[in-house]
């Protein structure tokens, strides 16, 4: 016996080492750090920060979610190691020194060569956001220079941008589920609800889906639920969270409206 209760002491401390020598992931959960508004000497307009990290030597990448509300751009500047922008929603621009402005829209991946001077922004009419990813050199990540002052800004905008990615080919959610019957209020879906009040920087993606998703279990409406479900769980909300707002509003929204939100939610989560 005593032999026994030895090999196990000697394999919980070996596992107790293990566990310590592992340093494991680190994970920042989404919503757990405050927005920061871009700074004044660098952005123009309504700017809001979230999502920041840095990674911990000897890795060097850095970056945040970046949202700009309609007209919003940062200053001209440079990095030492180049920079991807990964645009998540809106309609937003783009230019490089010397260069022609291009759109970049949702799912559009920029890479901004090391050195090269540019800003990026929301366009006037609708807000932007993306991720901003960089690498730190010799602990700077960016050198900020001069803003794009408003006349930069519009003769900028209004240049033919001879070499601007044309729209995608395949329909939007809106066109596929509208378009035929009541073209316009596609378009207004498309570019202003998603493409300008969703973008605002009011709220981040994931509280506007929590909020969206909320009055839709409220007012007991499967077929709009079913899509903001998919949509809340790409801006970070868990289906924990998801079932969590569910089982609220059942006291606030009746019994019936949860249960067939439950039924929705285990439709949408088994389509991962």
């Amino acid at each position: 016996m005593k032999s026994l209760a030895m090999a196990v002491l000697s394999l919980s401390m070996a596992a107790a080492a293990s566990a310590q020598a592992d340093p494991g992931l680190k994970i920042t959960r989404n919503g757990s750090q405050p927005s920061a508004p871009g700074p004044a000497e660098n952005f123009t307009g309504a700017v809001r920060v979230d999502s920041r990290f840095s990674a911990e030597a000897p890795a060097r990448v850095g970056g945040g979610l970046v949202t700009f509300e309609s007209g919003a751009r940062t200053a001209w500047h440079t990095h030492p190691l180049g920079q991807t922008l990964i645009v998540t929603q809106g309609l937003g621009l783009v230019q490089a020194w010397g260069g022609p402005v291009q759109e970049i829209r949702p799912g559009d991946v920029v890479w901004i060569p090391p050195g090269a001077k540019h800003w990026h922004g929301a366009s006037p009419t609708h807000g932007m956001a993306h991720y901003a990813i960089a690498e730190q050199l010799e602990g700077k990540a960016v050198d900020w220079l001069e803003k794009v002052s408003d006349p930069q800004y519009r003769a900028a905008r209004q240049a033919p941008a001879a070499s601007s990615a044309p729209a995608p080919a395949s329909p939007t959610p809106a066109q596929r589920l509208l378009g035929d019957v009541n073209p316009k209020l596609a378009q207004l879906t498309d570019d202003v609800l998603f493409g300008d009040v969703w973008a605002r920087p009011g709220l981040s993606p994931r509280d506007r889906s929590l909020a969206t998703v909320s009055a839709l279990i409220a007012m007991n409406r499967p077929d709009q639920l079913r899509s903001h479900l998919q949509r809340a769980r790409d801006n970070g909300l868990t289906e924990q969270e998801l079932v969590e707002a569910i089982t609220h509003l059942a006291f606030y929204a009746g019994w019936p409206s949860a249960v067939t939100a439950s039924t929705v939610a285990r439709e949408v989560f088994r389509q991962k």
